[in-house]
């Protein structure tokens, strides 16, 4: 599915090569009535294969982007291609889940995925029933599948969501908050479920707003900040623009200070009790036995490594949920 409107939306930044991508957009805007801008000239390339981490505050623009990707939403300029297929091609090679799942709540699960997969045009009747319990058995829900709806937990209600957006083969997943309102438990059933899809091929793309979820979840992410792309790319590379350093608690931090000088780490900082430096390419056990070697009392030693929210925070001045 690709789109492509008169006005032409600025680039933002370098998106990563979009040759194999599952998603791509390109200066991909939309402007509500008022002048509000939902989405400013969006550059976004998701690889096939990906676990793809879209990220931002409520009110970033991510769920808007992913109703322009899904065709419900029209974009004011700009462009986005959707497997590389034309519109027809590619919607049923697609599932869904946004703004939460919406089911009969007295209907078991087999029965509300029946009526899903009854008003999906291109699905073949024949097969429905071996299909619901194929979607059924891989979200963990074929003990669950004549239960009531209404009787579901907050994750199967959500694991159920994600059977009928798989109830045909599909290429690529789009999850919008897919974990959003679930506690501890079924946030863990979701995660697992994701990275269970992935390992299948399908190219997963999940907006969030906690990143600390993402982190543990996706390999790529993308960063929305009010409209705007803020970085996008491997986990891993979004880490790497910051630094791990080395946090020492010892009541001895001017000493601290001078042993970590001395063996070359880079920014000293002592504060209160503890002392943090670059940790650079030293061995944190090394340093420890130069501080110990020096008669430093070492009350803890760390190493302290980036996160998502760290390169945010890095990017924007500002952070947003971590942890819900």
């Amino acid at each position: 599915m690709t789109i492509v409107t008169q006005e032409a939306g600025a680039p933002f930044g370098a998106a990563p090569p979009s040759g194999d991508a599952a998603l791509v957009t390109e200066g991909l805007t939309k402007r509500f009535r008022g002048g509000q801008v939902a989405v400013d000239a969006l550059d976004l390339a998701v690889p096939r294969g990906s676990v793809f981490g879209f990220l931002g505050p409520n009110g970033s623009g991510k769920t808007t982007t992913i109703r322009m990707l899904l065709g419900l939403v029209a974009p004011t300029s700009g462009t986005y291609s959707v497997l590389g297929l034309p519109q027809a091609r590619a919607l049923p090679k697609v599932g869904a889940l946004v703004e939460g799942p919406a089911f009969y709540p007295y209907l078991s699960g087999t029965a509300n995925l029946a009526r899903f997969d009854a008003a999906d045009p291109t699905a073949p009747g024949g097969t429905a029933k071996r299909r619901i319990a194929d979607a059924l058995e891989r979200v963990g829900l074929s003990a669950a599948a004549g239960k009531r709806y209404r009787n579901y937990s907050l994750g199967m209600r959500q694991r159920l969501a994600i059977a009928a957006a798989l109830l045909g083969p599909r290429e690529l997943l789009i999850l919008d908050e897919p974990t959003n309102g679930l506690d501890p438990q079924g946030t863990r059933e979701v995660r697992a479920l994701v990275k269970e899809i992935a390992a299948d091929g399908t190219t997963v793309f999940v907006s969030s707003h906690l990143l600390a979820e993402v982190e543990q979840m996706c390999t790529h992410a993308a960063i929305m900040r009010a409209g705007k792309l803020v970085a996008q790319g491997t986990i891993a590379s979004l880490n790497g623009g910051l630094v791990a350093r080395v946090r020492v608690e010892t009541p001895d931090t001017a000493d601290a200070a001078r042993v970590l000088g001395t063996l070359g780490l880079a920014d000293v900082r002592p504060s209160g009790g503890e002392v943090t430096a670059e940790l650079g390419g030293h061995a944190p056990e090394a340093i420890n036995a130069s501080l110990v070697g020096e008669g430093v009392a070492v009350r803890g030693l760390a190493v302290v490594r980036p996160s998502l929210e760290d390169v945010f925070v890095g990017l924007t001045g500002e952070g947003f949920d971590v942890d819900g």
